[in-house]
């Protein structure tokens, strides 16, 4: 009787109990194994999944001969094709959670490797040691698989800013996001945004290719990020509070809700802003994309000669923000499993 209750508990959805128990199972797991670099040399990953069929819609309806106005609707037709996708594939996971404690752990194992806390925080520990052993070279090499711009545009200090600011947005897309968006609507919800902002890296840029075909992917990006962006800034300003004392998160907060604005992202200066303030530096500023030098405004009013020992400061404030954002996803989960 004891053994059919357990399985009953654990084949119900991801609610409460069940809610709690998967994500801190899944968050752990990543804490663990990051990447699962040995699965998915077997398997493709999702994401991967999820960018190959990207690509493959994106060049058969993207034509350029077509006006903007139907690379524009071309571009939503491949929205929608792709939710279709993902949505399909988190509620084949949903369903399965309900036949028993297997498709409870393939849940686990889907937001395991949606949320990238381990895997953004081993890429910016490479480029802090990069550049500590070695220098400038060493920091390029790293800096260049997390970030678009030109690495040799950069210098050591350019360097760091750029894996810090690095850090602290993909912070919101890659952690907080993918998180909240299950809590709110479970597999379905973690797929549906992994996949929204899968396009808008791929095709949300503002050029001649995508400025109108990728528009509405942009756009979908930019509200699907509205709450989970103020929300990682938050959490920044309470992990600088609670890492590097009251000063820390007073800074964080106040360059936070000065500067967020001054950022081309809507939802990105949030936690940039928010990392500035907490290590009294500012960052973003002009950096080229390419050959295009792009004048940005400096976010924050400290020094700007950013070094590693800047990006280990960031990394110790970003572990207890990932801790604060796994414990109130936790803590939701405890209060829906008291009112049930």
């Amino acid at each position: 009787m004891e053994n059919s209750l357990t399985l009953f508990m654990l084949s119900e959805p991801a609610f409460g109990a069940t809610l709690a128990t998967i994500i801190v199972a899944a968050l752990l797991l990543d804490a663990l194994f990051g990447d699962f670099p040995v699965l998915f040399r077997l398997v493709p990953h999702p994401v991967v999944m999820i960018g190959n069929l990207i690509a493959a819609l994106e060049k058969r309806l993207n034509k350029p001969e077509k006006s903007n106005r139907e690379r524009f609707w071309r571009g939503v037709i491949l929205v929608v094709l792709v939710l279709l996708a993902a949505g399909m594939a988190g509620l084949a996971v949903k369903i399965m959670s309900h036949l028993g404690a297997i498709g409870v752990l393939l849940e686990i194992l889907l937001v395991a490797v949606l949320v990238a806390q381990r895997g953004l925080y081993d890429h910016v520990m490479a480029v802090a040691t990069g550049l500590r052993d070695g220098g400038i070279a060493g920091g390029r090499r790293a800096v260049s698989m997390i970030v678009g711009r030109d690495p040799r545009s950069l210098d050591q200090a350019g360097v760091a800013r750029a894996a810090i600011e690095s850090c602290s947005e993909n912070f919101s897309d890659g952690v907080v996001a993918p998180l909240f968006w299950y809590v709110v609507l479970g597999p379905v919800g973690i797929c549906l945004y992994k996949a929204i902002n899968t396009m808008d890296s791929m095709i949300g840029h503002r050029n001649a290719r995508y400025l109108y075909f990728g528009r509405c992917a942009a756009r979908l990006d930019d509200v699907a990020n509205l709450i989970p962006a103020r929300l990682a800034g938050l959490l920044i300003c309470l992990a600088a509070t609670l890492r590097g004392g009251a000063a820390a998160g007073k800074g964080a907060w106040r360059i936070m809700w000065r500067d967020a604005g001054k950022h081309k992202s809507p939802n990105a200066g949030w936690q940039e802003a928010a990392m500035a303030g907490a290590l009294g530096l500012s960052l973003a500023g002009p950096r080229y994309y390419g050959d295009e030098l792009v004048n940005d405004p400096y976010i924050g009013d400290g020094r700007s000669a950013a070094t590693h020992s800047d990006i280990f400061r960031c990394l110790r404030i970003y572990r207890v923000a990932c801790v604060l954002n796994g414990a109130w996803a936790v803590a939701l989960g405890i209060v829906l499993m008291i009112w049930a």
